[in-house]
C-alpha cells in the first residue's frame, strides 16, 4: 500500500522507474553533493561565520531546498548552497567591499525575493523558451565539461600551471586519489555497461572503505554529534539580516549580481538535468517547469533567515539521474539524509573527494552527448552552442559561456540575413546579458 502511495504521489511508474532506482539515484546524489558541508562553511568562516553554525545552516538548506523541489515540484534535482554564490558572498560582497554579514544576507534575502518574483511571473519560464536549442544543449555539453575539469581539480589530476603557457598542467597522476579516481572511473564504466543496480554508488562505498584503512586523512570521527547552534569562533547569523541596509546604493550592485548570475546559472543548470533525465515534454519545456525555477529562488530567502550563502540546483544532482532518478523522491531522500546530516556529521568526513570525483566524471562524460544533438545543418545554432560549450569551461563560469552563446547567434544570424530565426525574446536577453557584462556587474 506505502509503495502504491509513494508510486501515485511521485508518479514512479508513469516516469519509467522504481522505488529502488529513486532511493539510489537519491543515495548517490547525496554522496555527490555531501562536501558542501564541509567546503560551504570553511569559505564562510573566512568571511567571520562561524563555521559551526554556517555547517547547520548549510545542511538546513539543502534539506529544505531539496524536498521543496522533490515534495512540491517532483523533480530530481536536489537544491543546496551552491559554491560559486557563496564565493562571491564570502570574497566580494564581505572582503573586497567590507559590506558587513548582516547587510550580505540582507542582499541574498532580496535576490532571493526577486528572483522569485522573476520565476512565479513567468520571467524565467519566458527566458527558457527563448533559448536557442544550440545554446541549450550546448549549456549541458559547457556543464559536462565543467564537471570533468571541477572533479579532476579537486583530485590533483589536473593543477594550475605553475610555469607559463597554458593555465591547467597535468597534476600528480600515481598520487592515491588519482589513482583511486581513474580505477573508480574505469570501474563505473563497466558496472554501467552490464546495468549493474546501484554501479555507481557502489564505486563511492568501495572507494570511501579503501580510504579508510590506506588514507591517513579519513578517519573515523564517530557517528552521532548533536547540531551546534553556538558559535566557538566567529558569529551566528542566524535571523541575523539586515534588509535595509541591502537597500543602500552600495550594497544593490551586489543584489543585481547575484539576481543576474542566479537566473542563467540555475535556469541553465536546470535545463540540462532535465534534459539528461528525459524530463522534457514534446515542445522541449520542462516537466513542473514553474514549481522548478520557483524552488530553487525561496531556497535563497530561507538561506538568508538562517544565516547563510544563496542556494542554487546542484550540477551534482545529474549524477543521481545517471542512476535514473526521475522523479521528485529521488530530491525528496537527498533532502532528508542532509537533515540526518545535522545529527550524523561525523560520517561525513568518511567520504573523501575521490570517491565522488568518478561519479562526477562520469556523468560529464554522458552529458557530452548531447554533441550529437546539435544540428550542423544550422551552422549558426550549433556553432553557437559550441562556442557557449568551450567557455563554460574555460571561464569556469556557467553564465559568461551562455551570455557568448547568445551574443554569437544573435550577431550571426543578422550577419547571415536569417531574420525569421530570430525572434523579440532573443534579442532582448542578448542584450541584458551584454549590458550585465560591459556593466562590471558579472561574478
Amino acid at each position: 500500500m506505502k509503495s502504491s502511495m509513494f508510486d501515485i504521489f511521485f508518479k514512479i511508474s508513469e516516469r519509467g522507474s522504481s522505488i529502488k532506482q529513486e532511493f539510489l539515484a537519491g543515495l548517490t546524489t547525496f554522496l555527490a553533493m555531501l562536501y558542501s558541508v564541509i567546503v560551504i562553511p570553511g569559505m564562510l568562516k573566512q568571511a567571520g561565520f562561524s563555521p559551526e553554525t554556517a555547517f547547520v545552516a548549510t545542511c538546513l538548506v539543502a534539506g529544505f531546498g531539496s524536498l521543496l523541489m522533490g515534495l512540491w515540484a517532483n523533480l530530481p534535482m536536489a537544491i543546496g548552497c551552491a559554491v560559486s554564490l557563496t564565493a562571491f558572498t564570502t570574497f566580494s560582497i564581505v572582503l573586497t567591499q567590507h559590506i558587513s554579514i548582516p547587510v550580505a544576507l540582507g542582499a541574498v534575502f532580496l535576490m532571493g525575493v526577486i528572483f522569485t518574483i522573476i520565476s512565479a511571473s513567468g520571467i524565467r519560464s519566458w527566458i527558457l523558451r527563448n533559448l536557442p536549442l544550440g545554446v541549450a544543449q550546448g549549456t549541458g555539453i559547457g556543464i559536462g565539461l565543467f564537471l570533468l575539469l571541477i572533479a579532476a581539480n579537486s583530485v590533483g589530476l589536473v593543477i594550475k600551471n605553475p610555469l607559463a603557457g597554458l593555465p591547467i598542467t597535468l597534476g600528480a597522476l600515481t598520487s592515491f586519489p588519482a589513482t583511486m579516481t581513474l580505477l573508480g572511473l574505469a570501474a563505473i564504466f563497466g558496472l554501467e555497461k552490464k546495468r549493474f543496480p546501484g554501479g555507481i554508488l557502489l564505486v563511492i562505498v568501495a572507494i570511501s572503505i579503501i580510504g579508510l584503512i590506506f588514507d591517513p586523512h579519513v578517519k573515523y570521527r564517530g557517528i552521532f554529534a548533536l547540531p551546534n547552534l553556538q558559535a566557538t569562533k566567529g558569529h551566528s547569523f542566524f535571523f541575523n539580516l539586515d534588509i535595509l541596509g541591502a537597500l543602500k546604493p552600495m550594497a544593490l550592485p551586489s543584489v543585481l549580481a547575484l539576481v543576474m548570475t542566479a537566473i542563467f546559472d540555475a535556469t541553465g543548470t536546470i535545463r540540462a538535468i532535465a534534459s539528461q533525465a528525459n524530463l522534457l515534454q514534446k515542445d522541449n519545456q520542462i516537466i513542473n517547469e514553474g514549481k522548478a525555477l520557483t524552488a530553487d529562488s525561496v531556497s535563497s530567502i530561507f538561506a538568508s533567515f538562517v544565516g547563510t550563502s544563496p542556494a542554487a540546483v546542484y550540477i551534482e544532482s545529474a549524477a543521481g539521474t545517471a542512476v535514473g532518478g526521475k522523479t521528485g523522491l529521488t530530491a525528496t531522500i537527498v533532502g532528508i539524509l542532509f537533515l540526518m546530516t545535522l545529527f550524523i556529521s561525523p560520517l561525513s568526513y568518511l567520504v573523501p573527494t575521490y570517491a565522488t570525483a568518478p561519479a562526477l566524471m562520469y556523468v560529464g562524460l554522458l552529458m557530452l552527448s548531447n554533441v550529437s544533438k546539435l544540428n550542423f545543418h544550422d551552422s549558426i545554432d550549433a556553432l553557437s552552442g559550441l562556442l557557449c560549450a568551450v567557455f563554460i569551461v574555460l571561464t569556469c563560469n556557467i553564465v559568461t559561456g551562455i551570455m557568448l552563446g547568445f551574443s554569437a547567434l544573435v550577431v550571426g544570424r543578422i550577419c547571415a540575413r536569417e531574420w525569421d530565426k530570430l525572434n523579440f525574446g532573443m534579442i532582448i536577453i542578448a542584450v541584458a546579458l551584454v549590458v550585465f557584462y560591459t556593466g562590471g556587474w558579472a561574478i
